[in-house]
């Protein structure tokens, strides 16, 4: 630092030059860079569409996990694979530290911008259980804060990274046990809390024809935590449930991938998507044909590897675009960059969403924020406890204090908003955490830029 001005290195010295020089790239280069990345993100819904939710939906009917549950493990890992791939480069490779832009922008964005997406790209109204969302809340604002106070002296030593871990397993722990953790808190505290009350009232009733349409409304899944078939001993509704959830491979085999749609502007993207279509077809098995049925798991695996390539091409190209057009270090970080490493979250969480699978959408966008803690965890732990076993990882936790504030006000705006909006999500819900995040997003920005705070930085060698 100088005259306490913060030094933070560039983005783009975390990835290889681009195939354009800076003079060409403003001649008319960029161009480029932006087909690659819309091309980026028609590939990343491709997979999370034909390849990653599918092989999750199959996963929660073998295993008899509930939407939320399924959305807070398989599906969270499974999304957040890019971070935990970005967090061993950065303990291993790059040896980066650990900068405010990078946490902070991804848990408000996780949070608030992928909620507003889910509400403002559905025309399904999802209704929500209050047991999933303030169990996974709790957790994250558990893990938050651990982090927060282990990176508060600037070192992280093998056993406070091993609490992350800890912490990390008793979610899962307490995951297994959660139908009957759920049953007991409803009985516990129904008298007094209405939310608990309408969801036992859910839970009481069966419904096999989710998705009716409501004459006086418009259409609401009526997803309860029944629809996973773990309350269903005595009537068989496994099977309609998973043909109501697009799996019904019993009767008829799924398309092939190759079948060109019937409406015109399907049939143009799905001729400009035929070549990621085909390396896809070629590298993991459709689980969704009953052929490969079995081979879920791999499924799962190889889609998720693809996604973290997918987002690390994504997140490169966002970054030699910014640095073009001349975005600040601070603010690529708070927003293209947070965006873009988080694009499979938004993209699976909107793609549930519109099949009303309102629980699973949200504990994937809380659930994803608790894994990307243990994904700090992972790396920390490996370097401390068997690679640099002689001292602590030196980081950088300038800006702490904000930080901790914005994440535990993030973490309750987006419950009070749920709250308030009658346990469901719509395009009210996201218009409010669209807002909440521009709030947000602005304030940090002003705040990394040293207009407010005491928080001014610049990009090294500038």
């Amino acid at each position: 630092s100088e005259n306490g001005t913060r030094c933070i290195l560039s983005s783009s010295s975390e990835f290889p030059e681009g195939f354009f020089t800076p003079q060409e790239r403003k001649d008319g280069g960029i161009v480029i860079y932006f087909i690659i990345i819309l091309y980026m993100f028609l590939a990343v819904s491709i997979v999370c569409d034909d390849y990653f939710l599918p092989s999750l939906e199959i996963i929660s009917e073998c295993l008899g996990l509930s939407q939320d549950v399924a959305g807070a493990t398989f599906m969270a890992a499974g999304s957040s694979a890019p971070e935990l791939v970005t967090a061993f480069l950065g303990a291993f490779v790059t040896k980066g530290d650990i900068g405010v832009s990078t946490i902070l922008g991804s848990a408000i964005y996780n949070l608030l911008g992928i909620s507003a997406a889910c509400g403002l790209f559905s025309s399904v109204v999802s209704r929500l259980s209050c047991w999933p969302l303030f169990r996974d809340c709790l957790a994250y604002t558990i893990s938050a804060a651990a982090v927060l106070a282990m990176i508060s002296d600037n070192r992280i030593y093998w056993y406070e990274s091993a609490s992350l871990l800890l912490i990390y397993g008793s979610y899962v722990l307490v995951l297994c046990f959660d139908i009957k953790i759920n049953q007991y808190l409803m009985k516990k505290f129904s008298p007094c809390c209405t939310c608990f009350t309408k969801a036992m009232e859910e839970n009481a009733e069966q419904q096999p024809l989710v998705g009716w349409r409501d004459e006086s409304g418009p259409l609401i899944r009526q997803q309860s935590r029944t629809d996973s078939g773990i309350f269903q001993d005595e009537l068989d509704y496994s099977q309609l449930s998973t043909s109501l959830h697009g799996l019904d491979e019993i009767s008829e085999d799924h398309p092939n991938v190759f079948t060109m749609p019937e409406a015109d502007m399907k049939r143009i993207l799905w001729v400009l998507s035929l070549p990621i279509i085909t390396l896809l077809y070629l590298t993991i098995p459709d689980c969704r044909r009953q052929f490969w049925r079995n081979w879920f798991m791999v499924t799962f695996l190889i889609s998720a590897a693809w996604i973290s390539a997918i987002t690390y091409v994504l997140v490169w190209m966002v970054t030699i675009a910014g640095e073009t057009l001349g975005i600040p270090e601070s603010v690529m970080g708070l927003t293209l960059l947070a965006a873009g490493t988080s694009v499979p979250d938004t993209v699976a969480s909107v793609l549930v969403a519109r099949k009303g699978n309102g629980d699973m959408a949200m504990s994937n966008i809380v659930g994803s924020n608790v894994f990307d803690m243990l994904c700090l965890g992972i790396p920390w732990f490996i370097k401390t406890a068997f690679i640099n076993t002689s001292g602590p990882i030196e980081v950088n936790s300038s800006g702490l204090t904000y930080t901790a504030i914005s994440l535990i006000c993030s973490v309750g705006f987006i419950f009070l908003a749920v709250h308030l909006n009658g346990w469901k999500i719509d395009k009210k819900l996201g218009t409010i955490c669209l807002v909440l995040y521009l709030v947000f997003t602005v304030l940090s920005i002003l705040y990394e830029l040293g207009i407010i705070g005491n928080n001014p930085t610049r990009v090294c060698g500038n």
